[in-house]
């Protein structure tokens, strides 16, 4: 099933976070990574193009009529339906605890939280996992390969780049028919994350490309470690 730019706003979102955390230069590795920089480059400025006159004018009119609580909840929701995605790739890295807070989180959030718009499973003590079907490819030693920028999808690598098509089978866009529904879902989805972001980006600085592309690297190779990266500066 094709996927939108949903993809690529949270690929841009995560590696906004993760940037504005990193304190080690990573530069001269990133580089190494990325033998096909001038091809890159050129998505990237597709994709940049695209969310400057399109997706972030459309997020920042949503921020504006659309009430916090409201934005909030919405939000959730979307969370909550990514903790199938969670829950599927915990059980493929052999975790199984990791698997049990997902699952309880998916009933909690479900139940109590009004299909997700209330995240009870935080409050709970619960705190919510973020894994892909990537970080369970590189959990059991397949390497991430070059670097590449996807058209809508936005950063990625080899390996993250054909991970992206088993985590469909998780998600439930596959499984609407109706066609009106099922666009409109990704729509609100695209919106919501995109809105989540206005006030991440402010964190980048200087080029904006090398920028994004480091700290995609540094993220990934810190969730596909669980957090456990060594410092070789």
């Amino acid at each position: 099933m094709p996927v939108t730019g949903a993809g690529f706003i949270n690929r841009l979102a995560r590696t906004c976070f993760w940037a504005g955390l990193a304190l080690v230069p990573m530069a001269a590795q990133a580089a190494e990574d990325d033998p096909w920089e001038g091809v890159n480059r050129a998505i990237f400025r597709f994709n940049d193009t695209v969310d400057t006159y399109a997706l972030k004018p459309i997020a920042q009119g949503y921020e504006f009529i659309t009430p916090q609580f409201l934005e909030d909840g919405i939000h959730n929701m979307f969370k909550n339906i990514g903790e199938v995605t969670n829950f599927a790739n915990d059980v493929l890295q052999a975790k199984p605890e990791a698997a049990g807070v997902d699952t309880a989180r998916l009933i909690l959030n479900t139940t109590f939280g009004l299909l997700g718009f209330f995240d009870v499973g935080t409050k709970m003590g619960l705190q919510r996992n973020d894994e892909d079907f990537g970080q369970t490819l590189g959990h059991w030693g397949v390497e991430s390969g070059p670097f590449v920028m996807l058209p809508f999808f936005g950063p990625s690598t080899v390996r993250d780049a054909f991970a992206k098509y088993p985590d469909t089978y998780t998600q439930p866009y596959r499984y609407i028919d109706h066609v009106p529904t099922r666009n409109t879902a990704l729509g609100v989805s695209v919106v919501d994350t995109r809105a989540s972001l206005l006030s991440a980006e402010k964190l980048i600085n200087g080029d904006k490309y090398i920028f994004i592309r480091n700290a995609y690297l540094q993220n990934r190779e810190f969730k596909v470690k669980d957090g456990k990266v060594v410092d070789d500066f």
